[in-house]
């Protein structure tokens, strides 16, 4: 049984990570540096972390169950799906906005899927489900008729979709991270235009065939 003690120097010890990871750098951060901000020995910090990529996913961990909490409450503010969309991917942005040091020290990791650390990989498969299903509840009982066949697979693409803002995102130097809105704002609208269009009948075998191939490279 977790303590609240041992739960609270858990979460101290997270905490000195991420304000180093920000202030002087992932690679430059030692278990030695967070130890000591933390007030802990080295020895204890070990005791919970057995590395600083341990630390990296408590703090994915952290921020997943921030999301679960807010997250639905985002969504229920409106049935206009491009409102929802937006609000699920400004959520992520937000989150990971004190942590873009962070995130371009990890991007060398992520394009690995057998990193431990890879949101592409096995050890990071429940919070990757996790945003896939807040897409899927930003969809369900939305403003926009979602053709069934398109139902099992548009969540996950969506979920791509911001994968690649969040790559975007990372990169974006403009003053506030402004290129990122408008290619936000942008994309959302024609992703949104696609999805109606995808209902009409004339559209049925070009969807069939888009899924088809999608399924075909992704199984």
């Amino acid at each position: 049984m977790v303590t609240a003690k041992a739960e609270e120097t858990r979460e101290r010890i997270v905490d000195a990570a991420l304000q180093l990871f920000r202030e002087q750098g992932f690679d430059e951060t030692t278990m030695r540096d967070i130890a000591a901000a933390a007030g802990v020995a080295t020895g204890a910090a070990y005791y919970y972390f057995r590395s600083k990529e341990e630390l990296v996913m408590a703090f994915y961990v952290r921020t997943a169950d921030e999301a679960r909490t807010l997250m639905p409450e985002l969504i229920a503010r409106s049935t206009d799906l491009r409102k929802r969309l937006r609000a699920v991917i400004d959520l992520k942005l937000s989150q990971f906005a004190e942590h873009r040091r962070l995130l371009i020290a990890l991007v060398r990791i992520g394009i690995d899927p057998k990193h431990p650390l890879s949101p592409f990989g096995k050890e990071t498969e429940g919070l990757r489900e996790e945003s896939v299903d807040a897409f899927g509840e930003a969809l369900e009982g939305s403003n926009v008729k979602i053709p069934k066949e398109l139902r099992g697979d548009l969540p996950r693409l969506l979920w791509l979709y911001e994968m690649g803002i969040i790559l975007f995102w990372i990169f974006d130097e403009s003053p506030g991270q402004k290129k990122t809105q408008k290619l936000l704002d942008g994309t959302l609208d024609l992703i949104v235009s696609l999805i109606r269009l995808s209902s009409l009948p004339l559209i049925g075998p070009l969807r069939r065939r888009l899924l088809n191939t999608l399924r075909a490279v992704t199984v």
